[in-house]
């Protein structure tokens, strides 16, 4: 019997969970010859170790652990690429997703056509468990602006729990964004044929073991990758990210400079001085955490790239200046001058430090 279904799953300290998600297959998975996939990013709790140990007992498991790389998109489509399964599903490594309704989504690849099934939570028969009330609300709102902006119809475009034929995915991966946790909406975004799917219900169960990943950055991953679907063609979605950290930076340096200024009473210089510096140790650190996140710098090298970043910023100001100078020594037109030299200001600081700061990892 050839090999039918791959199940990738993302990791990242997931230690305790390989052994229930193996024996959990084991036996759901009984008629279909499979195998499992795990995608792991350097998870310092040896979640890579116990793959690579698990397999050599059992030759369904495998491992890919990427080093340098972070992202959950990004690893789901690492692990798609390295199987030849001609059915992929993709799902989390803390159990919450039902595994139990994978052999009716292979049975609805296999017998009804569709490109895709998606276990869904919002549709009878499915739920989202014990969500608190704001968890419910900011999944309802990320999914109606999918489906508002980007014309998704899924019932669940914020699912990350779904099986499809490979020669589908094939079709739309090099479109991908790869960015943040939702590769199910990056894939129906980014096909150039429409996907034909249909949706299985599930109920959304507790974490199994260890410490879930959502945070504040999900929300920024999610809002560049509506950029990157809609605009990101003529503008990159780093530069827009970098943009709008250097907009919420000016907000910081007003707050700063008008402390300094009024409430410690010290002179505009000294004022203006502590502003800058604040300002830009907030932007290149949201921009670490953010922007770069994929290349976010740590330790030692946390500090000479603020340095980088504090210098390449000091030009970039000097040009805003002096472009913004210029026109308005020409034309006289003080918002256009304004305008046009903090675009000049933001451009050079994005390039410069995208190349000095966090430049690209080439392979030697």
């Amino acid at each position: 019997m050839s090999l039918k279904l791959s199940v990738v799953i993302p990791t990242f300290n997931e230690l305790d969970n390989l052994d229930e998600i193996v024996k959990r297959l084991d036996l759901t998975l009984s008629q279909v010859k499979w195998e499992v996939i795990f995608v792991d990013d350097d998870s310092p709790d040896g979640t890579a170790t116990k793959a690579k140990s698990i397999s050599l007992l059992d030759s369904r498991v495998r491992c890919i652990k990427r080093v340098g790389r972070r992202g959950l998109s990004s690893a789901c489509v690492e692990g798609i690429l390295s199987s030849s399964a001609p059915y992929v599903a993709v799902m989390d490594a803390d159990l919450q997703h039902d595994e139990g309704i994978l052999p009716e989504m292979l049975r609805e690849l296999e017998h009804e056509n569709y490109d895709l099934v998606v276990g869904t939570r919002y549709m009878e028969g499915g739920g989202v468990g014990d969500w608190d009330e704001s968890r419910k609300s900011s999944s309802k709102i990320a999914t109606v602006i999918s489906q508002k902006i980007l014309g998704v119809t899924l019932n669940d475009p914020m699912s990350g729990f779904f099986m499809m034929k490979r020669d589908s995915f094939d079709l739309c991966v090099y479109r991908l964004s790869n960015m943040g946790f939702k590769i199910l909406l990056d894939i129906f975004v980014s096909s150039p044929k429409k996907l034909t799917f249909k949706e299985v219900p599930f109920h959304f169960r507790q974490r199994y073991a260890g410490e879930s990943k959502l945070d504040q950055k999900v929300i920024w991953d999610y809002f560049l990758l509506l950029i990157d679907k809609t605009i990101g063609q003529y503008i990159p979605t780093k530069l827009i990210s970098f943009a709008c950290i250097g907009a919420m930076g000016v907000g910081i340096h007003l707050l700063v400079l008008g402390f300094v200024l009024k409430i410690l009473e010290q002179p505009f210089t000294w004022a203006q001085t502590t502003a800058v510096v604040l300002a830009m140790v907030f932007n290149f650190n949201l921009n670490n955490i953010l922007t770069y996140r994929d290349q976010k710098l740590v330790g030692f090298s946390f500090w000479i790239g603020l340095v980088k970043f504090m210098l390449a910023c000091s030009v970039g100001a000097l040009a805003n200046v002096g472009v913004a100078s210029v026109i308005y020594k020409d034309y006289g037109y003080w918002i256009v001058s304004g305008v046009a030299g903090v675009l000049v200001g933001v451009v050079w600081n994005y390039v410069a430090t995208s190349l000095i700061v966090w430049p690209k990892k080439t392979n030697k």
